[in-house]
């Protein structure tokens, strides 16, 4: 039986500099530098402080000047559009940091390949066929780094790209875990995530962990429900270039699926994971079309639009909503999802997502519940979790031991609390060392959690459903 130990986080954060040497960083650097403010994610930030200050422990108040004085030089702000333009006119090369997208026209009219830079308003931008294809990424979801920009008499051209790049070993990361115990491998994954681990119990930290699996498993499609303040988003803004969030404004099927005017494919087909942020305040055009290609891509990861440009993608999907709780910290409205926009409570869509994770069992986040710790630099971190979606002996290993038991099982339930406990043994046991115990407490039992939440729904609002066994099991 597995006894939890309390961890040293000073000894902890020793080992981590140790086994993983110069991709580990202090989670204060981030914070202090500052860099945020200027609306650049975690794994952007930390990049920068490992290129212009690297080191060990807090910010000095001179590295912290020497930071600033850079991002005043290389970080355009929100309204610095016209003052970037405005010196390429006057023949500055520019290099800056920036998002850089390569867009494909093809019509009878034109047929070209444009660098799109939308931090800076740049959307037709020349770019050299040796940068895409020494750089497959800027095709699909784009990629930051520093940009060289001049001005030709055709107009804007990027002169050369240095982009954040890391590489991942997936047998070094599996030799990594064996350093670590569970509580303490469990604990340097939420300090990368930039949780602080004792801010939560065992439970809520699973909780937490469970945000990483629509990285770790390809299709991985969920739903957190929780009230304000709880985080939800914070994770997916700031862990990988290859998660989208999509945060306010209008949400169509062009934007998801693909655009038929023009052949792009949409955010499903570009980038690992898509968030939609609180769901209920997006402006969805055309909702009927949208349930119907999400039901139809949930189901068998195909993109299509009336039958137009279909194309296969292994994004995850993953809704998070805001719901009221009563006094008691309990949700207000029973079946949960009756908070959700009228076209998404179709019990046909919400059968196909694989598991709700229940936020508001984390608490509200304060400055208390932030890393102060050695953690892993979040784009390592981030390529590390999406890196594992490729670990099929591991996919293999937990589909032949999970089974579940009753007299009339659900096919789908069956798939869902597969996927899922996959995913928390990717996460938490990429070593492979692990007992029976441990399989079952840390990868099914959560999994069967998540997918009776869905399930319960289903059961609420579909008599269909009711014909299945009600409590999801194992054997």
């Amino acid at each position: 039986m597995h006894v939890s130990v309390p961890v040293d986080y000073e000894a902890l954060s020793e080992k981590t500099r140790r086994v993983f040497q110069n991709l580990a960083i202090d989670k204060r650097r981030l914070p202090a530098s500052q860099l945020q403010k200027r609306g650049i994610p975690s794994y952007v930030g930390e990049w920068v402080l490992d290129t212009i200050v690297p080191g060990t422990g807090p910010l000095s108040p001179e590295e912290i000047e020497k930071v600033q004085a850079w991002a005043a030089r290389a970080i355009p702000g929100p309204n610095d559009h016209n003052l970037v333009k405005s010196r390429l006119i006057c023949g500055e090369t520019l290099r800056i940091l920036t998002p850089l997208q390569v867009d494909v026209i093809l019509n009878r009219n034109r047929q070209d390949r444009i660098g799109k830079l939308s931090l800076i308003g740049i959307h037709d931008a020349h770019i050299s066929e040796d940068l895409i294809e020494r750089y497959p990424e800027l095709l699909r979801g784009g990629m930051w780094g520093i940009t060289e920009l001049i001005n030709t008499p055709e107009g804007v051209a990027v002169a050369s790209f240095r982009p954040m790049q890391s590489s991942i070993n997936l047998d070094l990361w599996k030799e990594a875990r064996r350093e670590f115990t569970l509580e303490e491998w469990r604990s340097l994954i939420l300090i990368s995530m930039g949780y602080a681990p004792d801010f939560f119990n065992e439970e809520q930290q699973m909780l937490l962990i469970a945000r990483l699996l629509p990285l770790v498993q390809k299709n991985m499609h969920l739903i957190e429900l929780a009230p304000k303040g709880t985080g939800k988003s914070y994770v997916y803004e700031n862990i990988s270039p290859r998660v989208r969030l999509v945060s306010g404004g209008n949400v169509s099927p062009a934007v998801l699926f693909v655009n038929n005017a023009t052949g792009l494919p949409g955010i499903l087909a570009r980038f690992a994971v898509v968030v939609l942020d609180e769901v209920q305040t997006l402006k969805f055009e055309k909702p009927g079309e949208i349930i119907g290609g999400l039901k139809g891509y949930l189901a068998n990861a195909r993109l299509t639009r009336g039958g137009l440009h279909e194309m296969s993608s292994e994004c995850g999907l993953v809704l998070l909503a805001n719901i009221t709780l009563d006094e008691h910290q309990r949700p207000v409205r029973d079946p949960l999802v009756m908070e959700l926009p009228e076209f998404m409570r179709e019990t046909a869509f919400l059968d196909r997502l694989r598991g709700m994770i229940p936020g508001w069992e984390i608490p509200k986040l304060t400055s208390a519940a932030f890393a102060q710790t050695v953690g892993l630099k979040s784009d390592f971190f981030g390529d590390a979790m999406i890196a594992l979606r490729d670990d099929l002996e591991a996919d293999h290993l937990c589909f032949s031991r999970i089974r579940l038991s009753g007299r009339n099982t659900y096919k789908r339930n069956e798939e869902a609390v597969r996927a899922i406990a996959t995913g928390f043994f990717k996460i938490l046991f990429p070593d492979r060392e692990l007992s029976t115990e441990e399989f079952y407490r840390y990868c099914i039992r959560p999994a069967l959690r998540m997918r009776q939440l869905i399930w319960d729904q289903l059961y609420a609002l579909d008599a269909e459903y009711r014909q299945y066994d009600q409590q999801i099991t194992c054997v």
